[in-house]
């Protein structure tokens, strides 16, 4: 059986230097410098007032009711069930009652919005800047590159992640460019803020961008700008109110007999 053949670039050595550490050098630094940046320029938050923290919790709490319910007894669950429902249709979770039934506020002339904004705005520019700079850089001086071989083999799925800017058919799928690399670096440096900087840091590019695509993730329950409350405690009632609950202790004598 014939053997295949083991495909060999020659390559200058000091390319591995002049091009990898350098890219990775200036990669890291950047993500260190949009940390301390998006840091500096991030606003103090306000201090939330005691209603608008109670309007929040309190539909946080009629979610977390029906997320764990199976883990209450009948009379508990129909007791919390019934408080939350009949508070919702009366209003009384409300921050401004008086502003029931109102379309709610543009979000432009929310000062509290509009400095939400303001800050989005601001991390999208901590991202978009130095990317587009070393994106830039990385293709006036390095495109084109072969820098490394992966030791390990890869389906050909893995060909244009690894060899972007390198139009070749017939290479292996193992060399990877300097825009790859770059690439790679840009999604695969998290466990190395994480390092430096700590869990919470500013300099992942794929937390932030999770985190603006998705404002909701980070704390369910608030409300976002030109939301209405009152039909979102509406909405909470009727889910509450249809809910068929279950408790999970039910019958568990009879079950705890049966698997002996």
């Amino acid at each position: 059986m014939a053997e295949d053949m083991m495909q060999t670039i020659h390559r200058d050595p000091a390319l591995f230097y002049w091009i990898l550490f350098p890219i990775t050098i200036v990669m890291v630094l950047t993500g260190v410098l949009r940390h301390y940046a998006t840091t500096l320029l991030a606003t103090t938050p306000k201090k939330l007032s005691l209603s608008l923290i109670r309007e929040q919790r309190s539909l946080l709490r009629g979610i977390n009711l029906r997320t764990n319910a199976p883990q209450l007894s009948s009379p508990s669950f129909n007791a919390r069930k019934n408080y939350l429902v009949q508070g919702y249709k009366d209003g009384i979770f409300l921050k401004d009652p008086e502003n029931r039934g109102k379309a709610p506020a543009n979000p432009m002339t929310d000062p509290a919005a509009m400095e939400g904004m303001m800050g989005m705005m601001k991390g999208n520019m901590m991202m978009m800047i130095p990317q587009t700079v070393i994106m830039g850089w990385i293709n006036a001086f390095f495109a084109g590159f072969v820098i490394m071989k992966l030791p390990f083999p890869l389906t050909i799925r893995f060909k244009s992640m690894l060899q972007s800017g390198v139009a070749t058919r017939d290479l292996d799928v193992r060399w990877v460019s300097s825009l790859s690399w770059y690439f790679l670096n840009l999604f695969g440096l998290q466990s190395v803020f994480i390092f430096i900087l700590g869990n919470d840091n500013a300099a992942n590019q794929m937390a932030q961008q999770m985190s603006q695509m998705n404002p909701g993730a980070a704390g369910a329950g608030t409300f976002q700008p030109g939301q209405d409350p009152d039909k979102m405690f509406q909405s909470e009632a009727e889910n509450l109110a249809v809910l068929e609950h279950w408790y999970i202790l039910d019958g568990v004598e009879a079950r705890l007999l049966a698997s002996i």
